[in-house]
């Protein structure tokens, strides 16, 4: 902790307006040839940028919306090694993925990744428990072999009896029994925001609301981009040494940027997640169980569970991915197939949909096509990367920073040295487990509640520090925001000073979950926290009427999207509410 009346050191990992601006004026600096330039703001993009920057090579990203504002902000928000895969007999895929969970767990991010306890129901006699049994002490006995072991308890066999004293709410009557076994959760978008805040912290300049809008070349060699400023229509001219585009589903029209000329193509695949309060479902932990297409998820979310998901062909809006009531409909059959007290509409306070980038076959369903990313060179000086999953973000990354130094070395004769990224902790988990140690004297210095200390421990790790120095400085932002209780006002200044927050979308759907964790959709808490950032933003009165305005036209759009049938219908009403920039 800052000792009292020290001087205030400016923090590297913050994000404010000001590491903003200055970002875009290095990237403009006619002078200013970066080593590497990273497009594309998602968990990918936030880890090639560490990896480029820690490997000693000048750095910058690009980002035309929010960070985590497509794919990296609406997944299953799961650190997990994959049992559907394991079943596919991909076990190089699940060995990857566990390791990089145990690394996650115990030493990248203890402070945003936590174990979660998940049941297998079991519905036949005789073979199925040896079988389920035999693939989860694999899935163990992998783990075990990761950064840490496992850090996790291996999984248990369970009667019928003590699945119903676990969890009163799952319908016994067609069960044997459950195996427990255990995964983890992580916010997703919080975990970008975190990856992107230590690319900051280790040098990287990091540009939201940065729209690439086509390559500089020389010859064939692409030298850099072009791009806008959306926030004020200036446009620039950045030079690098090799681009990396992490673009995900954007992945073909980047592709077309330079001719069309790639290896890649991508399905996006849409999935939906509904969630419904912690109490509309007793139990100790959450389940998994097979549908015909996918595999059907419970998830313990806080005072909430993430219901998902689905796994449906898109080609519609890639920047709003609309949740069908056929999607809806579909989530909520699949769920109460295994509850004693069936959930309907009314139950869910939040939907959300994403869409996952898949590298396609020829003509394969989405639920079938692989989840490995591949990275190519499509033209000099363009490495691109496409596929993977949000647990393995890290060696994607690697691998696409090991294609643009074989780039460097062979053009520019740079050396550049072997991936550490393994080794790096992510701002907020040095210092954590102290702070957690110390939560009780935090909460007696600051006069929150313990409760509260624990919460913004789960949320910012041992930058709580930022955190409790606003509320030091400034008591008022120690209440509760109106319409959404579960968070603080501080939380709101520190988004926009520290995590790059620049609209009122970013920090109700993004930088905190009340979108979707509220049965309102943020509408009662949007103007209280408008205020809040017009004051850190300079915003006017009627700049902060736009925007609350543009949220609750989201939410309206998003909610007619929710009853239409079909996904195109879905699309047509989510249209209708724009990005405000």
């Amino acid at each position: 902790m800052t000792r009292p009346g020290a001087p205030v050191r400016p923090d590297p990992s913050a994000l404010g307006p000001a590491a903003r601006q200055a970002a875009l004026d290095e990237l403009a600096a006619p002078d200013r040839e970066l080593d590497v330039l990273v497009v594309g703001g998602g968990i990918v993009g936030t880890g090639v940028a560490l990896d480029a920057v820690t490997r000693g090579l000048s750095t910058a990203l690009v980002e035309q919306r929010d960070l985590a504002s497509g794919t990296s902000s609406r997944s299953s928000k799961l650190v997990h090694g994959g049992l559907r895969y394991l079943e596919m007999l991909d076990f190089g895929l699940v060995r990857e993925a566990l390791h990089e969970r145990g690394l996650l767990l115990t030493r990248l991010a203890p402070h945003l990744v936590r174990p979660v306890p998940f049941l297998y129901p079991l519905t036949h006699r005789g073979w199925e428990r040896p079988y389920v049994g035999a693939g989860l002490a694999l899935y163990d006995g992998l783990a075990a072999l990761a950064p840490g072991g496992s850090g996790l308890p291996r999984h248990r066999h369970l009667t019928r009896r003590q699945v119903a004293r676990m969890a009163p709410d799952l319908r016994v009557d067609s069960v044997t029994g459950a195996i427990r076994y255990f995964d983890c959760q992580v916010d997703d978008a919080r975990l970008v925001l975190t990856v992107a805040r230590t690319a900051a912290a280790h040098g990287a300049a990091v540009a939201t609301r940065t729209k690439v809008t086509g390559f500089l070349r020389e010859g064939e060699r692409v030298v850099g981009v072009r791009a806008t400023d959306l926030e004020t229509g200036r446009e620039l001219e950045v030079r690098a040494k090799v681009v990396v585009n992490a673009a995900g589903v954007w992945t073909d029209e980047v592709q077309e940027m330079v001719g069309g000329r790639g290896a890649l193509h991508v399905q996006a695949s849409k999935g939906i997640h509904l969630v419904v309060p912690r109490d509309r479902i007793r139990s100790e932990a959450g389940f998994i169980v097979r549908t015909e297409t996918s595999v059907l998820f419970v998830i313990p979310w806080g005072r909430h569970w993430v219901i998902g998901t689905t796994d449906t062909e898109w080609d519609l809006d890639k920047a709003h991915p609309a949740a069908s009531r056929t999607d809806i409909d579909y989530v909520l059959e699949r769920v109460n197939a295994i509850l004693r007290e069936p959930l309907d509409h009314d139950d869910v306070e939040g939907v959300y949909a994403g869409l996952r980038p898949l590298l396609s076959g020829e003509s394969e369903p989405t639920s079938k096509i692989s989840r490995e990313h591949t990275v190519v060179t499509p033209v000099p000086g363009l490495v691109m990367i496409a596929g993977g999953k949000l647990t393995t973000y890290r060696v994607m990354a690697r691998d696409a920073v090991d294609a643009a130094a074989h780039s460097l070395r062979t053009t520019a004769g740079l050396a550049v040295r072997d991936s550490i990224t393994d080794r790096v902790p992510l701002v907020g988990a040095e210092g954590y487990e102290a702070r957690t140690n110390q939560r009780v004297q935090l909460a007696r210095a600051s006069g929150l509640h313990v409760a509260r200390i624990d919460a913004l421990l789960g949320r910012y790790g041992a930058l709580i520090d930022d955190v409790l120095a606003l509320v030091a400085e400034r008591p008022e932002l120690a209440r509760p925001l109106d319409g959404a209780d579960d968070h603080l006002a501080v939380e709101v200044v520190h988004a926009v000073s520290h995590e790059g927050a620049r609209h009122l979308d970013d920090v109700l759907t993004r930088r905190t979950r009340i979108s979707i964790e509220t049965f309102d959709r943020g509408t009662r808490a949007a103007p209280g926290v408008a205020a809040l950032m017009a004051t850190e933003l300079g915003w006017g009165e009627e700049r902060t009427a736009d925007e609350v305005d543009h949220y609750l036209r989201r939410v309206e759009a998003e909610r007619q999207s929710q009853q239409r049938l079909t996904d195109q219908e879905a699309d047509e009403a989510r249209v209708k509410a724009p990005d405000i920039v």
